[in-house]
C-alpha cells in the first residue's frame, strides 16, 4: 500500500453525515475546484491519517450537497464512522486551486478594523457556491458572519495572523442582544 501521509496538507472537504444506505456521505467542500477534484478513483489521505486512504468510488450531487462513496464503505454503519474526517491532498496537489484560504489557514487569526481595533477572531470559514463568510467569535461573545469578500475583507497576514475588516455599520451589531 502507497503512503498517503502528505507532510504539508490542505484540507479539500470535511466528511459529514451518511446519506442513505449504501454507504454515501455528505460532504463540506473546501474547494474551489470539486468537479474536478472529486472524481472516481481519486484517492485522499485522511486526518486523522488512520482513515484512511480512502478512494472515491462514486461522486453525485443531490440538492446542492456532494455525496461521495468509497471503496470499501459498503453501508450506512461504516459511512457513520468517517464522520469529521478530513480529505486532504498534499501542498503540491492543492497547487492547482484558485488562490484562496481554508478554514485551518485562518482560525484563531485576530480580527480588526482598518483602525487596529480589535474586535474578535476568527472561529470559522463558511464556503458557500456564490460567497464563503468569515465567522467571527466577538469579543463579547457573540458570533458574526462577515462576508469573505476583498471590499469588506481588505487584508489577511498570515505572519502576525490577523485579519482585517471594514463592515458596513451596523454589520457587527446584528446579533446583539434585543435586536
Amino acid at each position: 500500500m502507497t503512503d498517503m501521509t502528505p507532510t504539508s496538507t490542505h484540507r479539500v472537504a470535511r466528511i459529514g453525515k451518511p446519506h442513505g444506505l449504501r454507504g454515501e456521505v455528505t460532504v463540506q467542500v473546501h474547494t474551489d475546484n470539486p468537479q474536478d477534484r472529486f472524481v472516481p478513483g481519486a484517492a485522499f489521505a485522511t486526518d486523522p491519517p488512520q482513515r484512511g486512504p480512502l478512494t472515491l468510488q462514486t461522486v453525485r450531487v443531490h440538492q446542492g450537497v456532494y455525496l461521495l462513496g468509497f471503496d470499501g464503505v459498503p453501508d450506512r454503519t461504516a459511512a457513520e464512522s468517517l464522520r469529521g474526517t478530513g480529505l486532504v491532498v498534499t501542498e503540491a496537489e492543492a497547487a492547482d486551486e484558485d488562490e484562496g484560504w481554508y478554514e485551518d489557514d485562518l482560525l484563531g487569526f485576530t480580527v480588526a478594523l482598518a483602525d487596529g481595533t480589535v474586535v474578535g477572531e476568527v472561529s470559522a470559514l463558511h464556503t458557500r457556491p456564490v460567497q464563503d463568510l468569515l465567522e467571527v467569535r466577538l469579543s463579547d461573545g457573540r458570533q458574526a458572519l462577515v462576508p469573505f469578500v476583498e471590499e469588506l475583507v481588505p487584508e489577511v497576514d498570515e505572519e502576525s495572523r490577523r485579519v482585517v475588516v471594514e463592515p458596513p455599520p451596523g454589520l457587527l451589531d446584528l446579533d446583539a442582544p434585543g435586536q
